[in-house]
């Protein structure tokens, strides 16, 4: 008997051992069976001022390393334009090299995986061999929201088969001047088309539930990515076009004109917004608390997170960067939640800690820009899936994705003069003419007829690049 006591005694104890030992283990962020906003701050109870700033990071992947998304507990990292693993990289390239980053965050002390971004602007256009679609000028001349929204549920599909979660996707932006350079990044002059073709964010992101709660970000699955409206606000209305430059309008008119389609695109769950460089009667974006804040965040309830272009908050001062200290302060204090960097880790972490320390940003400041980072994370399920596989390498550049390029580039013709007059039109060509020329220099030349950002950002010239086909319809 005594022995039996024994042996009870032990087993009991060895249970009581598990149990404690479960009971240290379980956090309540790490179970997805807890809601999201428990989770958030379950994970934020348990951060350092480090890794919180670290996840308010976003840095380019040419010096990304395992070791320091592991170390500093980075947020996030892009692809800037052009920015490839190998020249004419394969999708299982794409996943190979993320995977490798997100081994990096996920061996940080508290697991917390990075969100990989890329511009995925008309189809995923840095990528070899993707599907490339029309532009917004061009989806917008087709009035076609149900198509557009078709083109962002096949362009997420082709952005998760490299393993990449996130795209700076849709440019919402209203050109009201044809010298605007970026033109052909806007769906119309019209924001009432572009308000309709905020259906993309549909198609890139999932239809969020009836019951879903305006403003939370919604992402619908592993064939969906989490989206992001820009630039904020006023990009197409700057003076005579200039790049950049400075939108000289009153509040009636920024928020009749370049802001319906923002609202839109937070009913329909948008994920992200990114801050333009411009700036709003002369005070930059990137530094306007009234309109980040205040307007987005507080009138609109926005609750996903806000990032910087790339470089932007060092461009709050002229010339850039000479007062960085000052940027990040201001910056930060406008509403921007994650900064796009991209190279400077180090110096923007250093000023940042250094400024929370000294009270000059508060810690409910940095809390609330984490806090919709986690948010965005656990939304879209990446803390269960941290981790891309190959399962979708096919869908990249598939000829279901290139019939519906083909459709949409029909669609989007636009006629500017049919022949010289009326009595002799040059449309619709006779149907026993011998032979058609197409002449120009972009007759034959893929780059050219793809446009800006198309596996660079400014575009390429000749047919060696991406793969393509030249048809007449």
């Amino acid at each position: 008997m005594k022995t039996v006591r024994i042996l009870m005694r032990a087993v009991l104890l060895g249970m009581v051992s598990l149990l404690s030992f479960a009971n240290a283990e379980y956090a309540k962020y790490k179970d997805p069976k807890q809601r999201v906003a428990v989770r958030v701050k379950d994970l934020l109870g348990r951060m350092s001022l480090e890794e919180k700033i670290g996840q308010m990071v976003q840095i380019d992947r040419t010096i990304a390393t395992v070791q320091f998304l592991k170390d500093y507990s980075i947020g996030s990292v892009l692809s800037g334009g052009g920015s490839t693993p190998l020249p004419q990289a394969r999708a299982a390239d794409w996943v190979n090299m993320i995977n490798d980053f997100q081994r990096g965050s996920l061996a940080s002390r508290l697991g917390i995986p990075m969100i990989y971004g890329i511009d995925a602007v008309h189809g995923h256009n840095n990528v070899y061999n993707a599907t490339i679609f029309p532009h917004n000028v061009g989806l917008g001349a087709t009035r076609d929201p149900e198509l557009v929204k078709r083109i962002g549920a096949a362009t997420a599909l082709e952005v998760r088969a490299t393993g990449i979660p996130y795209v700076f996707a849709p440019c919402i932006a209203v050109c009201r001047d044809p010298r605007w350079g970026r033109c052909y990044e806007s769906y119309s002059e019209d924001h009432k088309i572009v308000q309709e073709m905020t259906d993309v964010i549909l198609g890139l992101q999932g239809d969020p539930p009836s019951n879903f709660r305006k403003g939370v970000p919604f992402v619908g699955g592993k064939d969906k990515v989490a989206a992001c409206a820009k630039h904020f606000v006023g990009d197409g209305g700057t003076t005579n076009g200039i790049n950049e430059n400075n939108t000289v309008i009153d509040m009636h008119g920024l928020l009749s004109i370049h802001m319906p389609a923002y609202s839109d695109s937070i009913i329909k769950g948008v994920s992200t917004i990114m801050v333009s460089y411009s700036s709003w009667n002369g005070e930059k974006m990137h530094a306007n608390r009234e309109l980040v804040t205040g307007f987005l965040k507080g009138t609109l309830k926005f609750k996903g997170f806000v990032i910087s272009d790339w470089q932007g908050i060092d461009r709050i001062t002229s010339p850039p960067h000479s007062n960085y200290t000052y940027s990040v302060q201001s910056g930060i204090q406008a509403g921007i939640d994650m900064v796009m960097i991209p190279f400077n880790l180090t110096e923007f972490i250093d000023d940042l800690t250094d400024l929370v320390k000294n009270n000059v940003i508060t810690m409910d400041r940095i809390d609330d820009a984490v806090g919709r980072i986690l948010l965005v994370k656990f939304s879209m399920g990446l803390f269960e899936n941290p981790l891309a596989d190959l399962s979708l390498v096919n869908e990249l550049g598939s000829q279901a994705h290139r019939d519906l390029a083909r459709e949409a580039v029909r669609k989007s013709l636009v006629l500017l003069k049919n022949g010289k007059n009326e009595s002799h039109p040059l449309i619709p060509l006779p149907k026993k003419a011998p032979k058609i020329l197409v002449a120009g220099s972009h007759a034959d030349n893929l780059g050219y007829q793809c446009g800006g950002w198309t596996i660079n950002w400014q575009g390429f010239s000749g047919n060696n690049y991406t793969r393509g086909t030249f048809f007449f319809t």
